[in-house]
């Protein structure tokens, strides 16, 4: 592991009761809170090196955890990994010397920092999002619906997908997703698959379709729908919950432990393939227009290009019937700023440039050691974000690229899936 002068393990951590540590971040950095980069290793998976970490703190968390694939955005969601360290999944808030958790934050100034909306409903910030990057497909897999993660203390996780062109500039061994499963595919094929997990490759692949993927696009994916992401680095809003089921037991020529199948499932019902096919959503699996209702292309918020800044609508539409999360990419030329009013508290990541945002510097780096600290990620809070943040873009020729989410219900103005072809 790589040690700088930015080492964030010089800093002092604050645990407890982080009310005035808050306030005072907040006032330093005019409603916006600096993030340190969160990384997630993934054992069964082949970091895809995108990421820009350095690529000798691959395996930071140590060989057997796997390498870093993941890092996560805004989190107060802890990370379900075997073996996970203390305080895996959580973003920590950087100000001056001393650093906290945004969950400890949250707890502490919920109404301000997300809004009085969301906390009285949720009393925490109920979403997050993360690059996830892999050299190639991950196996095939679901997340619960409320109802079944509510059986081992957990909640559902729906999620939505872009491939940031700033993080393809390869798109690695197998640009395409398997999702769904195709019309016509029977419950018994999905049982019979599972049947036979200890005696070669089971199969289930061969009841989904592949379909290629593109930079600049996306996907929003509810529970109970099986998908084998492809090799895009991808950006991923999503419910704040770490819940999955993986159904395919072979992944480029490595096995996967039936544990992984029923990692959130009672151990009681881990054998029973009843209910590891009532978890699916039959219905949204099977659909014969899966396509024309989970993909996603940017759609502009509002016509601004003449001066100088585009906002998009990257992420956007409702799962049965809700709308769990959005996201958007702002876009602002060289030499210009901008105004922009969000409906609710946001966290941001730079992907693109340099610039401020609200007088705070930003920018995105070329190459990140472990524990090294950056200028490429704020949390914006609810009264920042609703009286108009401040970007500018002081680079005289690249321009300024920034990707953010917001939660539940917060954005009424987008657009609904297929949005894209009005």
């Amino acid at each position: 592991m790589i040690a700088g002068a930015s080492d964030i393990r010089h800093l002092e951590t604050l645990a407890g009761d982080v009310s005035e540590a808050v306030d005072a971040a907040l006032e330093r950095g005019n409603g916006l809170l600096r993030l340190a980069p969160c990384w997630v290793p993934r054992s069964f998976l082949h970091p895809g090196l995108r990421l820009k970490l350095d690529p000798r703190d691959i395996y930071a968390f140590g060989l057997s955890r796997g390498g870093i694939d993941e890092r996560w955005f805004g989190s107060t969601t802890e990370a379900t990994n075997e073996g996970r360290v203390e305080d895996e999944g959580l973003s920590y808030v950087v100000d001056g010397g001393r650093r906290f958790t945004l969950r400890d934050a949250v707890a502490a100034r919920g109404p301000d920092l997300i809004g009085p909306r969301l906390w009285d409903a949720y009393g925490r910030w109920p979403v997050y999002s993360k690059f996830f990057d892999n050299m190639g497909a991950i196996p095939l897999h679901m997340h619960q619906d409320a109802e079944h993660a509510a059986l081992v203390g957990q909640e559902g996780k729906p999620e939505g997908y872009y491939f940031p062109p700033q993080h393809n500039h390869t798109v690695n061994a197998f640009p395409h997703t398997f999702f769904g499963l195709s019309p016509g595919t029977r419950k018994s094929d999905i049982r019979a698959a599972l049947e036979r997990w200890e005696v070669g490759d089971n199969g289930v692949l061969d009841h989904s379709a592949a379909y290629r993927l593109k930079p600049g696009t996306g996907w929003l994916v509810g529970p109970g729908i099986l998908h084998a992401p492809g090799s895009l680095c991808t950006y991923e809003p999503q419910w704040g919950s770490d819940v999955f089921g993986i159904y395919q037991n072979l992944i480029d020529g490595r096995s996967v432990e039936w544990d992984l199948l029923v990692k959130d499932v009672p151990r009681d019902k881990a054998r029973n393939l009843d209910h590891l096919l009532e978890q699916l959503d039959w219905d949204a699996n099977v659909d014969p227009d899966f396509k024309a209702n989970h993909y996603l292309e940017p759609v502009l918020v509002a016509d601004t290009l003449a001066e100088g800044y585009g906002d998009r609508w990257v992420v956007y539409g409702r799962v049965k019937g809700r709308q769990w999360f959005t996201a958007r990419e702002l876009t602002v030329d060289p030499g210009r700023r901008c105004r922009i009013i969000d409906p609710g508290a946001t966290s941001l990541i730079v992907v693109q440039g340099e610039g401020t945002a609200n007088s705070l510097p930003i920018r995105s780096p070329i190459m990140i050691g472990f524990h090294e600290m950056t200028q490429d990620e704020l949390f914006v809070s609810d009264c920042a974000a609703l009286a108009g943040v401040v970007y500018e873009n002081t680079s005289p020729t690249e321009p300024l690229v920034i990707l953010r989410y917001f939660g539940p219900e917060a954005d009424p103005a987008a657009p609904e899936v297929g949005g894209h072809r009005l």
